[in-house]
This record gives C-alpha cells, structure tokens and sequence, in this order.
C-alpha cells in the first residue's frame, strides 16, 4: 500500500490548494524542506500528496541521518514519476478543474482500463481513476494479487 508520495510544483501553495478541493482533503505544512506542503486525502490509510518546490532533490543524509534536501537550479519541472490514484469525483469535476487551472486533462486508455491524464501545471502528470475507472483497474489487476 503506498500511503504517499512527493511531487515537485512551481507554485507549492496554490497546487495544495487545487489538490485538497479535488480530494476533500487538508493542507499541513511539511517541515523537513521549505515551502512544502502535504495535502492529507483523509481517508483510511493516510493518503497523501507532499509538495515540494521544483528543483528539490532528495540525497542520502550522512552516516544514519534522514535524507537532505538541496536545490538544483537548472531542473526542467518534468519527471517520470507519476501516481494513479482513486478519486471520488466524476470525470466531469475533473475535467473543470482542469480547464479552470489551465492544465491539460484528458482521458486516455491504459489497456482494459481508462485514466484521465492530470498534468499538474503542465509539467507533473498523475493519473486520476474515477471510481468506475477503479474498479475496472482492479477488475484488471486482480490477477497480480498475492493475498485471496
């Protein structure tokens, strides 16, 4: 179970924002980095997105030390990283948060299930599943599952 992941945005404050309408959720500020924000999904297994200025580079810390935070001034805003992640939301509230932002939004096939492409300022994709698009993921899923 994956309870949270961190993506890197221009505009910390406002992205929270975006993202806890979307999720019913709750912004805290997120102490080890500056300008950093967790958006807490408030759900049963602690969901929730960390939100840190783009540029910030996770590092080993020293000898038994947490991991560092430093800044790398020339980063595009792009990354690999992306989460699909459960919304209760219809594709049309999607889609109007969307075009409200200005970012692009659309819904794409995943092979037997479909997501809707959310790109977070243009630059941060996360894959949105409606809750029909879930249930057609874990209809799919299913047989990669360890536990009956």
């Amino acid at each position: 179970m994956i309870h949270h992941y961190s993506i890197p945005v221009a505009d910390t404050v406002h992205v929270a924002e975006v993202m806890a309408h979307l999720f019913n959720g709750t912004i805290t500020r997120f102490g080890p980095y500056h300008d950093s924000y967790i958006v807490w999904f408030g759900d049963e297994h602690g969901s929730a997105i960390e939100l840190y200025p783009a540029g910030t580079e996770m590092v080993p810390g020293g000898e038994g030390s947490q991991a560092d935070f430093v800044h790398n001034t020339t980063h595009t805003g792009f990354t690999s990283t992306h989460a699909a992640i459960s919304i209760q939301r219809s594709r049309q509230e999607i889609f109007e948060v969307a075009r409200q932002e200005g970012w692009r939004a659309l819904e794409l096939p995943r092979g037997g299930f479909n997501v809707i492409e959310f790109w977070i300022e243009n630059k941060v994709m996360i894959e949105l599943l409606t809750p029909d698009m879930a249930n057609d993921y874990l209809a799919i899923t299913r047989k990669f599952r360890t536990k009956p």
